[in-house]
Protein backbone atom coordinates (compact mmCIF):
# COMPACT_ATOMS: atom_id res chain seq x y z
CA UNK A 1 0.00 0.00 0.00
CA UNK A 2 1.30 3.43 -0.87
CA UNK A 3 1.29 5.38 2.39
CA UNK A 4 2.24 8.78 0.98
CA UNK A 5 0.04 11.58 -0.31
CA UNK A 6 0.26 10.32 -3.89
CA UNK A 7 2.52 8.60 -6.38
CA UNK A 8 4.90 11.13 -7.87
CA UNK A 9 5.25 11.59 -11.61
CA UNK A 10 8.82 10.32 -11.38
CA UNK A 11 7.57 7.08 -9.79
CA UNK A 12 5.08 6.62 -12.59
CA UNK A 13 7.80 7.29 -15.17
CA UNK A 14 10.14 4.75 -13.57
CA UNK A 15 7.35 2.20 -13.35
CA UNK A 16 6.34 2.76 -16.99
CA UNK A 17 9.86 3.27 -18.37
CA UNK A 18 9.84 0.17 -20.58
CA UNK A 19 6.40 1.10 -21.87
CA UNK A 20 7.75 4.51 -22.89
CA UNK A 21 10.45 2.84 -25.00
CA UNK A 22 7.77 0.74 -26.65
CA UNK A 23 5.63 3.82 -27.29
CA UNK A 24 8.54 5.63 -28.92
CA UNK A 25 9.14 2.79 -31.37
CA UNK A 26 5.44 2.38 -32.19
CA UNK A 27 5.10 6.14 -32.74
CA UNK A 28 8.34 6.71 -34.65
CA UNK A 29 8.15 3.90 -37.21
CA UNK A 30 4.98 5.14 -39.00
CA UNK A 31 6.39 8.69 -39.15
CA UNK A 32 9.68 7.49 -40.63
CA UNK A 33 7.88 5.35 -43.21
CA UNK A 34 5.55 8.23 -44.06
CA UNK A 35 8.13 11.02 -44.24
CA UNK A 36 11.40 9.43 -45.24
CA UNK A 37 10.24 6.44 -47.29
CA UNK A 38 7.50 8.32 -49.10
CA UNK A 39 4.72 5.94 -48.06
CA UNK A 40 2.19 8.73 -47.72
CA UNK A 41 -0.75 6.37 -48.14
CA UNK A 42 0.02 5.07 -44.65
CA UNK A 43 -2.59 6.89 -42.68
CA UNK A 44 -5.99 5.99 -41.24
CA UNK A 45 -8.98 8.32 -40.88
CA UNK A 46 -9.34 9.43 -37.28
CA UNK A 47 -12.95 8.20 -36.93
CA UNK A 48 -12.21 4.42 -36.72
CA UNK A 49 -9.26 5.08 -34.41
CA UNK A 50 -11.59 7.03 -32.13
CA UNK A 51 -14.08 4.17 -32.07
CA UNK A 52 -11.36 1.71 -31.07
CA UNK A 53 -10.12 4.14 -28.41
CA UNK A 54 -13.63 4.46 -27.00
CA UNK A 55 -13.96 0.68 -26.77
CA UNK A 56 -10.51 0.42 -25.16
CA UNK A 57 -11.18 3.02 -22.50
CA UNK A 58 -14.58 1.50 -21.75
CA UNK A 59 -13.24 -2.01 -21.16
CA UNK A 60 -10.22 -0.67 -19.23
CA UNK A 61 -12.51 1.38 -16.99
CA UNK A 62 -14.68 -1.68 -16.41
CA UNK A 63 -11.61 -3.69 -15.46
CA UNK A 64 -10.28 -1.03 -13.10
CA UNK A 65 -13.62 -0.85 -11.29
CA UNK A 66 -13.68 -4.62 -10.91
CA UNK A 67 -10.08 -4.90 -9.70
CA UNK A 68 -10.61 -2.07 -7.22
CA UNK A 69 -13.62 -3.98 -5.89
CA UNK A 70 -11.39 -7.04 -5.33
CA UNK A 71 -8.84 -4.92 -3.49
CA UNK A 72 -11.46 -3.18 -1.36
CA UNK A 73 -13.10 -6.49 -0.46
CA UNK A 74 -9.71 -7.82 0.66
CA UNK A 75 -9.23 -4.75 2.86
CA UNK A 76 -12.69 -5.23 4.39
CA UNK A 77 -11.89 -8.86 5.18
CA UNK A 78 -8.71 -7.87 6.97
CA UNK A 79 -10.62 -5.18 8.83
CA UNK A 80 -12.95 -7.93 10.04
CA UNK A 81 -9.91 -9.98 11.09
CA UNK A 82 -8.72 -7.04 13.18
CA UNK A 83 -12.07 -6.79 14.97
CA UNK A 84 -12.44 -10.54 15.51
CA UNK A 85 -8.85 -10.77 16.77
CA UNK A 86 -9.48 -8.14 19.40
CA UNK A 87 -12.62 -10.02 20.44
CA UNK A 88 -10.52 -13.16 20.71
CA UNK A 89 -8.00 -11.33 22.88
CA UNK A 90 -10.72 -10.18 25.29
CA UNK A 91 -12.17 -13.68 25.50
CA UNK A 92 -8.77 -15.32 26.03
CA UNK A 93 -8.09 -12.80 28.77
CA UNK A 94 -11.42 -12.95 30.65
CA UNK A 95 -13.23 -16.22 29.84
CA UNK A 96 -10.83 -18.66 31.53
CA UNK A 97 -11.58 -19.56 35.16
CA UNK A 98 -9.80 -16.95 37.28
CA UNK A 99 -8.96 -19.60 39.91
CA UNK A 100 -6.79 -21.55 37.51
CA UNK A 101 -3.19 -21.46 38.84
CA UNK A 102 -1.86 -21.50 35.28
CA UNK A 103 -4.16 -18.67 34.13
CA UNK A 104 -1.55 -16.37 32.63
CA UNK A 105 0.12 -19.18 30.72
CA UNK A 106 -3.21 -20.33 29.26
CA UNK A 107 -3.94 -16.79 28.12
CA UNK A 108 -0.52 -16.57 26.54
CA UNK A 109 -0.95 -19.90 24.70
CA UNK A 110 -4.28 -18.85 23.19
CA UNK A 111 -2.93 -15.44 22.17
CA UNK A 112 0.37 -16.73 20.76
CA UNK A 113 -1.42 -19.44 18.80
CA UNK A 114 -3.61 -16.78 17.22
CA UNK A 115 -0.56 -14.71 16.30
CA UNK A 116 0.83 -17.89 14.69
CA UNK A 117 -2.39 -18.15 12.66
CA UNK A 118 -2.05 -14.54 11.47
CA UNK A 119 1.55 -15.27 10.49
CA UNK A 120 0.74 -18.49 8.64
CA UNK A 121 -2.14 -16.81 6.83
CA UNK A 122 -0.07 -13.90 5.53
CA UNK A 123 2.70 -16.26 4.39
CA UNK A 124 0.14 -18.35 2.50
CA UNK A 125 -1.39 -15.29 0.88
CA UNK A 126 2.02 -14.11 -0.34
CA UNK A 127 2.75 -17.36 -2.16
CA UNK A 128 2.98 -16.78 -5.93
CA UNK A 129 0.32 -17.78 -8.42
CA UNK A 130 0.81 -18.24 -12.18
CA UNK A 131 -1.40 -15.27 -13.08
CA UNK A 132 0.27 -12.78 -10.73
CA UNK A 133 2.61 -10.08 -12.01
CA UNK A 134 5.16 -8.94 -9.42
CA UNK A 135 7.65 -11.78 -9.84
CA UNK A 136 7.12 -12.15 -13.59
CA UNK A 137 7.04 -8.75 -15.26
CA UNK A 138 10.26 -6.75 -15.24
CA UNK A 139 8.61 -3.40 -14.41
CA UNK A 140 7.12 -4.84 -11.22
CA UNK A 141 10.35 -6.60 -10.23
CA UNK A 142 12.26 -3.35 -10.70
CA UNK A 143 9.82 -1.35 -8.56
CA UNK A 144 9.78 -4.10 -5.90
CA UNK A 145 13.38 -3.17 -5.09
CA UNK A 146 12.01 -0.02 -3.42
CA UNK A 147 10.37 -1.95 -0.57
CA UNK A 148 10.61 -5.23 1.34
CA UNK A 149 8.18 -8.16 1.40
CA UNK A 150 9.12 -9.99 4.60
CA UNK A 151 7.26 -13.16 3.59
CA UNK A 152 9.65 -13.57 0.66
CA UNK A 153 12.79 -13.18 2.79
CA UNK A 154 11.84 -15.06 5.97
CA UNK A 155 10.93 -18.65 6.79
CA UNK A 156 7.51 -19.39 8.26
CA UNK A 157 8.83 -22.06 10.63
CA UNK A 158 11.41 -19.69 12.12
CA UNK A 159 8.75 -17.06 12.76
CA UNK A 160 6.10 -19.28 14.39
CA UNK A 161 8.48 -21.55 16.30
CA UNK A 162 8.39 -19.30 19.41
CA UNK A 163 4.59 -19.12 19.21
CA UNK A 164 3.70 -22.83 19.24
CA UNK A 165 4.72 -25.86 21.26
CA UNK A 166 6.98 -28.45 19.62
CA UNK A 167 4.08 -30.89 19.22
CA UNK A 168 1.88 -28.23 17.62
CA UNK A 169 4.66 -27.14 15.29
CA UNK A 170 5.21 -30.75 14.20
CA UNK A 171 1.49 -31.09 13.39
CA UNK A 172 1.31 -28.08 11.11
CA UNK A 173 4.79 -27.97 9.61
CA UNK A 174 3.97 -30.23 6.63
CA UNK A 175 0.29 -29.35 6.36
CA UNK A 176 -1.04 -28.11 3.03
CA UNK A 177 -2.86 -25.32 4.88
CA UNK A 178 -1.01 -24.51 8.14
CA UNK A 179 -3.31 -21.59 9.00
CA UNK A 180 -6.40 -23.81 8.95
CA UNK A 181 -4.65 -26.41 11.09
CA UNK A 182 -3.74 -23.79 13.70
CA UNK A 183 -7.41 -22.87 14.09
CA UNK A 184 -8.06 -26.60 14.52
CA UNK A 185 -5.51 -26.64 17.35
CA UNK A 186 -7.33 -23.72 18.99
CA UNK A 187 -10.61 -25.63 18.78
CA UNK A 188 -9.08 -28.76 20.34
CA UNK A 189 -7.64 -26.72 23.19
CA UNK A 190 -10.93 -24.94 23.86
CA UNK A 191 -12.77 -28.28 23.91
CA UNK A 192 -10.28 -29.59 26.45
CA UNK A 193 -10.63 -26.50 28.65
CA UNK A 194 -14.41 -26.80 28.52
CA UNK A 195 -14.35 -30.48 29.47
CA UNK A 196 -12.11 -29.58 32.42
CA UNK A 197 -14.55 -26.79 33.43
CA UNK A 198 -11.89 -24.14 32.89
CA UNK A 199 -14.26 -22.36 30.48
CA UNK A 200 -18.00 -22.24 31.04
CA UNK A 201 -20.08 -23.80 28.27
CA UNK A 202 -21.70 -20.54 27.15
CA UNK A 203 -18.32 -18.83 27.01
CA UNK A 204 -16.90 -21.84 25.18
CA UNK A 205 -19.66 -21.52 22.56
CA UNK A 206 -18.83 -17.82 22.12
CA UNK A 207 -15.15 -18.55 21.59
CA UNK A 208 -15.89 -21.31 19.07
CA UNK A 209 -18.08 -18.83 17.18
CA UNK A 210 -15.08 -16.50 16.87
CA UNK A 211 -12.99 -19.39 15.54
CA UNK A 212 -15.70 -19.93 12.94
CA UNK A 213 -15.34 -16.25 11.97
CA UNK A 214 -11.60 -16.78 11.50
CA UNK A 215 -12.28 -19.76 9.22
CA UNK A 216 -14.76 -17.67 7.25
CA UNK A 217 -12.35 -14.73 6.91
CA UNK A 218 -9.51 -17.00 5.87
CA UNK A 219 -11.71 -18.67 3.26
CA UNK A 220 -12.78 -15.33 1.81
CA UNK A 221 -9.13 -14.27 1.51
CA UNK A 222 -8.27 -17.57 -0.15
CA UNK A 223 -11.10 -17.09 -2.65
CA UNK A 224 -9.59 -13.77 -3.77
CA UNK A 225 -6.08 -15.23 -3.78
CA UNK A 226 -6.89 -18.40 -5.70
CA UNK A 227 -9.43 -17.06 -8.21
CA UNK A 228 -7.92 -14.45 -10.55
CA UNK A 229 -9.71 -11.58 -12.19
CA UNK A 230 -11.26 -13.36 -15.23
CA UNK A 231 -8.58 -13.76 -17.86
CA UNK A 232 -10.93 -13.04 -20.75
CA UNK A 233 -11.61 -9.52 -19.47
CA UNK A 234 -7.94 -8.91 -18.68
CA UNK A 235 -6.95 -10.11 -22.15
CA UNK A 236 -9.39 -8.04 -24.19
CA UNK A 237 -8.45 -4.96 -22.18
CA UNK A 238 -4.79 -5.54 -23.05
CA UNK A 239 -5.51 -6.27 -26.73
CA UNK A 240 -7.80 -3.27 -27.24
CA UNK A 241 -5.39 -0.83 -25.63
CA UNK A 242 -2.38 -2.02 -27.62
CA UNK A 243 -4.40 -2.01 -30.83
CA UNK A 244 -5.39 1.60 -30.14
CA UNK A 245 -1.78 2.56 -29.31
CA UNK A 246 -0.53 1.06 -32.59
CA UNK A 247 -3.23 2.77 -34.65
CA UNK A 248 -2.95 6.21 -33.01
CA UNK A 249 0.08 7.51 -34.99
CA UNK A 250 -1.52 6.37 -38.26
CA UNK A 251 -4.66 8.29 -37.31
CA UNK A 252 -2.93 11.61 -36.63
CA UNK A 253 -0.19 11.52 -39.29
CA UNK A 254 -2.19 13.50 -41.82
CA UNK A 255 -3.35 16.05 -39.25
CA UNK A 256 0.19 16.96 -38.20
CA UNK A 257 1.53 16.78 -41.75
CA UNK A 258 -0.88 19.61 -42.61
CA UNK A 259 0.85 21.87 -40.05
CA UNK A 260 3.88 22.39 -42.27
CA UNK A 261 7.28 20.95 -43.10
CA UNK A 262 8.17 19.87 -39.59
CA UNK A 263 4.68 19.33 -38.22
CA UNK A 264 4.77 15.61 -39.06
CA UNK A 265 7.39 15.04 -36.33
CA UNK A 266 4.94 16.17 -33.68
CA UNK A 267 3.12 12.91 -34.33
CA UNK A 268 5.74 11.09 -32.23
CA UNK A 269 5.40 12.97 -28.91
CA UNK A 270 1.62 13.30 -29.14
CA UNK A 271 1.18 9.62 -29.97
CA UNK A 272 3.43 8.75 -27.03
CA UNK A 273 1.43 10.94 -24.64
CA UNK A 274 -1.87 9.45 -25.73
CA UNK A 275 -0.49 5.92 -25.57
CA UNK A 276 1.14 6.51 -22.18
CA UNK A 277 -2.22 7.50 -20.67
CA UNK A 278 -3.78 4.26 -21.86
CA UNK A 279 -0.78 2.15 -20.78
CA UNK A 280 -0.94 3.66 -17.29
CA UNK A 281 -4.68 3.00 -17.13
CA UNK A 282 -4.05 -0.62 -18.05
CA UNK A 283 -1.14 -0.92 -15.62
CA UNK A 284 -3.08 0.46 -12.68
CA UNK A 285 -5.81 -2.12 -13.19
CA UNK A 286 -3.26 -4.90 -13.54
CA UNK A 287 -1.38 -3.91 -10.38
CA UNK A 288 -4.61 -3.82 -8.34
CA UNK A 289 -6.21 -7.10 -9.35
CA UNK A 290 -4.17 -9.34 -6.99
CA UNK A 291 -4.21 -7.63 -3.57
CA UNK A 292 -1.95 -10.19 -1.82
CA UNK A 293 0.79 -10.83 -4.40
CA UNK A 294 3.45 -8.54 -2.90
CA UNK A 295 2.97 -5.47 -5.09
CA UNK A 296 3.19 -1.83 -4.10
CA UNK A 297 -0.62 -1.53 -4.19
CA UNK A 298 -1.27 -4.59 -2.03
CA UNK A 299 -3.31 -4.72 1.14
CA UNK A 300 -0.70 -4.21 3.92
CA UNK A 301 -1.36 -7.56 5.60
CA UNK A 302 2.06 -7.68 7.27
CA UNK A 303 1.53 -4.29 8.92
CA UNK A 304 -2.06 -5.16 9.91
CA UNK A 305 -0.90 -8.44 11.44
CA UNK A 306 1.78 -6.59 13.41
CA UNK A 307 -0.84 -4.14 14.72
CA UNK A 308 -3.03 -7.03 15.88
CA UNK A 309 -0.05 -8.70 17.53
CA UNK A 310 0.78 -5.54 19.47
CA UNK A 311 -2.82 -5.20 20.67
CA UNK A 312 -3.07 -8.82 21.79
CA UNK A 313 0.26 -8.86 23.60
CA UNK A 314 -0.66 -5.71 25.48
CA UNK A 315 -4.02 -7.25 26.45
CA UNK A 316 -2.22 -9.94 28.46
CA UNK A 317 0.10 -7.42 30.09
CA UNK A 318 3.23 -7.79 27.98
CA UNK A 319 5.40 -4.71 27.63
CA UNK A 320 8.14 -6.07 25.37
CA UNK A 321 6.09 -5.82 22.20
CA UNK A 322 7.30 -5.30 18.62
CA UNK A 323 7.10 -1.87 17.04
CA UNK A 324 4.56 -1.06 14.33
CA UNK A 325 5.90 -1.49 10.81
CA UNK A 326 6.86 1.68 8.98
CA UNK A 327 6.64 2.37 5.22
CA UNK A 328 9.76 1.93 3.11
CA UNK A 329 9.83 4.54 0.36
CA UNK A 330 6.16 5.20 1.18
CA UNK A 331 5.26 1.51 0.60
CA UNK A 332 3.70 -0.33 3.56
CA UNK A 333 3.41 -4.10 3.23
Amino acid sequence: MHAGRRYSLSEFLIWSRRGIYYLFIVSAVPVLLYKLCGLQWMYIPWAPVTLIGTAAVFIAGFRNNATYARSWEARQIYGAIVNSSRSWGIMAKDFIDKKNPDLQNLRRILIYRHIAWLTALRFQLRQPRKWENVRVQSRYREYAKKYRVSEWDEDLVDIIKPLLSKNELAKIIDAANPAAQIIGLQSEHLSQLNSENEIETLKYVEMVAVLKEFYDQQGRNERIKNFPYPRQFASISLFFIHLFIIMTPFGILKEFDNLGVYGIWLTIPFSMIIGWIFLILEGVGESTENPFEGGANDIPITAISRTIEIDLREMIGETDVPLPLQPINNILM
